[in-house]
């Protein structure tokens, strides 16, 4: 089985974090969203991976070679945002069983149903309240009979998280070519469900498995709701400070320097990363920046940022400098 990751999104909503990083390298509970992603499946032994790039892609490119070179990588290169259908279309020559996976969100997926199922296409799904917010997939008999994107009527709960396998990619392919054929498209972009309702009107069985778990990892608050959930399900990993309180769970990086200070819960501290009398929770300190004199919850600090003297909920891109006084 193949699997392709879409990666080109510009990330508006995590700015000022991605004006410096693409969005699927942004950090959560330790390690980029990115890597959550690939490291939860790899045990299905990819035949090939395949990343989606677009802006700021060179260094989705650096990293996942330097990581991940154990698995053949293949890298394409979305130059015009035209939907995730035109990206998923650039390895229009994929024949067999393909996993397509949007690049900001985590997933539980039941691994060894995807196995048992591979000669059936499987569009993973979650329960939401509101489901207007969302494509979502309509059941009818144990199939998915329609795809709408962003219902304004109620006429299904089961949401869509980005996970599709389709045991062959070829009849995907011919689907995408179809709706750019035609022009099927929303705002200039050419969309996956439509493409996919296509297959399911010249009779493709799909179905819709349930997940456990999706956190979306596209604005401020859904990451620290994520870091929240990583920590308390096995992300955790701590270590000591010169006078300093712990209060599990955090993530905190072996060569993080803590003093003074108080840190937790629920707070990832990246290598590199300098607190000093401070009091910190719910909040992602990112790669090599520096904390000084600070009650901060809430918050998001980018690379090498230094903050001096502030009491508040604070969103700090790359390099700033920000003291009070």
């Amino acid at each position: 089985m193949r699997v392709m990751i879409l990666t080109a999104g510009l990330g508006t909503r995590l700015r000022p974090h991605t004006f410096s990083k693409p969005k699927p390298l942004v950090s959560v509970a330790g390690k980029p969203v990115l890597a959550h992603i690939i490291d939860d499946l790899l045990d299905l032994e990819p035949e090939e991976l395949i990343c989606v790039t677009g802006y700021l892609g060179h260094q989705i490119e650096q990293f996942v070679r330097a990581h991940y070179s154990q698995i053949p990588l293949r890298f394409l290169v979305q130059h015009e945002m035209r939907g995730q259908a035109d990206a998923i279309y650039l390895a229009n020559d994929l024949t067999g069983p393909l996993l397509v996976v949007f690049g900001d969100g985590l997933v539980a997926i039941d691994k060894q149903r995807l196995r048992d199922k591979a000669d059936e296409g499987i569009i993973y799904c979650k329960e939401v309240d509101d489901p207007r917010r969302f494509g979502v997939a309509v059941v009818e008999q144990g199939r998915i009979t329609r795809l709408v994107e962003k219902p304004t009527e109620p006429v299904s709960n089961l949401a869509v998280v980005g996970f599709y396998y389709l045991p062959e990619a070829r009849r995907l392919m011919e689907a995408i070519a179809d709706i750019m054929e035609r022009g099927i498209q929303l705002k200039g972009e050419y969309y996956l469900a439509n493409a996919l309702q296509v297959m399911i009107e010249r009779g493709e069985l799909l179905r819709a498995e349930t997940v456990p778990m999706w956190r979306d990892c596209g604005t401020i608050e859904a990451l620290l709701d994520t870091n929240r959930y990583l920590l308390e399900h096995g992300h955790s990993r701590s270590t000591q400070g010169d006078y300093a309180v712990i209060i599990p769970p955090v993530n905190i990086a072996p060569d993080a320097v803590i003093e003074n200070s108080v840190i937790g819960p629920h707070v990832s501290i990246a290598a590199g990363a300098v607190v000093r009398n401070s009091i910190i929770k719910d909040s992602i300190i990112n790669a090599g920046a520096r904390i000084q004199s600070m009650i901060m919850t809430s918050s998001l600090i980018g690379d090498n940022a230094y903050v001096d003297g502030f009491s508040h909920e604070l969103n700090v891109g790359d390099a700033s400098d920000i003291r009070m006084g």
